[in-house]
């Protein structure tokens, strides 16, 4: 196993890492619309939220040397599912491969945020 650690995405606000990598798949814990240079929330709406939290998707990925395009499978929170439509328009234009996919609207994300993902890929 092996820590991804990567300035590239926000740190960890808790005791885990960004990522693992274990037998050739990198698993991202989930992130969050932080902006990695100045650990705020990114945006107000979901569409700029997701936006954040693609790049913060593909920060990780990157740390870890591999690319978005070998993602195959995501997980993604939403805090509310009438804000599905919109997620999706920005979700499409990263996950241009359409990996596996979970969506689920939760109660409540870390910091009251909109959207949160995580994703497995191959290296």
């Amino acid at each position: 196993m092996k820590v991804i650690k990567t300035d590239k995405a926000p740190g960890a606000i808790g005791p885990y890492s960004q990522g693992m990598i274990v037998n050739n798949l990198v698993y991202t814990s989930g992130q969050i619309p932080l902006n990695p240079q100045t650990g705020e929330i990114a945006g107000t709406t979901i569409e700029e939220q997701t936006e954040q939290v693609c790049k913060n998707v593909v920060g990780v990925l990157e740390g870890a040397g591999t690319s978005i395009d070998k993602v195959f499978k995501t997980m993604c929170f939403l805090s509310d599912m009438s804000d599905f439509a919109a997620f999706n328009g920005v979700y499409a234009k990263y996950f241009t491969s359409c990996p596996a996919r979970s969506c689920v609207a939760v109660k409540t994300l870390p910091k009251n945020v909109l959207v949160e993902v995580e994703v497995i890929a191959e290296l």
